[in-house]
């Protein structure tokens, strides 16, 4: 899944043992979710998305077209 954590994580300045410090989890799973190896629990992408004060979806794109989803 596309993201923009990595660019939301520089952007403070952590690495990403930093972040995965404040996730609780490990600097491989933040990797993993940066690269798009590996999509995030739900309770995880909420996480994410409190840590940064922002919407799960500015975070994450599924690649769906929500005009198309909708039909």
């Amino acid at each position: 899944m596309k993201n923009i954590l990595r660019a939301l994580r520089t952007e403070r300045g952590w690495s990403q043992a930093e972040l995965a410090d404040r996730l609780d989890v490990s600097r491989q799973s933040v990797n993993a979710i940066e690269t798009g190896k590996y999509d995030p629990s739900l309770p995880l992408a909420f996480s994410i998305a409190r840590l940064f004060g922002r919407g799960i979806e500015d975070i994450f794109d599924d690649g769906l077209d929500t005009a198309t989803a909708a039909e």
